[in-house]
């Protein structure tokens, strides 16, 4: 049963728990999101967090996370600049106009961060993993197939 009271109490302690949640106006783009993040939710069911943004904007459109001290909203900025200063050093690079910037990976001690561009090189798709849970390989081709 939803209480209003009790929902928008809830917004202010941090975002929904193991809940895919839309931020964006709600149309084709958060649908499209929200389904993105339910397969990389059935490929990786154990994933700390996981995110669709805008690259330009760094807009979130969907979030799912699993702890409250990892809120998606707050990051999604930064992992959007992160893409935009890649794309900018490659441009540095003369690289040849075929290579495209696919993926980042950043590696913390216990965690992976990863961003993969989506096909429309417009949005993104940002997951969280414990490296002691999952294999990067699984995560990145789960990544990979959500492309299709």
């Amino acid at each position: 049963m939803q209480i209003p009271f009790l929902s928008q109490l809830q917004t202010l302690t941090g975002p929904p728990v193991n809940k895919i949640v839309g931020v964006a106006s709600a149309g084709p783009a958060r649908l499209a999101a929200e389904q993105i993040l339910q397969h990389v939710l059935h490929g990786l069911p154990e994933l700390l967090a996981a995110a669709v943004g805008q690259i330009a904007s760094g807009q979130l459109l969907a979030s799912y996370t699993t702890s409250r001290d990892f809120n998606p909203a707050k990051i999604i900025g930064f992992n959007a600049e992160v893409i935009r200063q890649q794309r900018q050093a490659m441009q540095a690079l003369h690289l040849p106009p075929d290579e495209q910037l696919t993926e980042l990976l950043i590696t913390l001690r216990t965690q992976l961060h990863l961003l993969r561009l989506l096909p429309d090189g417009q949005r993104f798709l940002y997951v969280a993993v414990d490296c002691r849970d999952t294999n990067l390989g699984i995560a990145r081709e789960v990544m990979r197939t959500c492309e299709t």
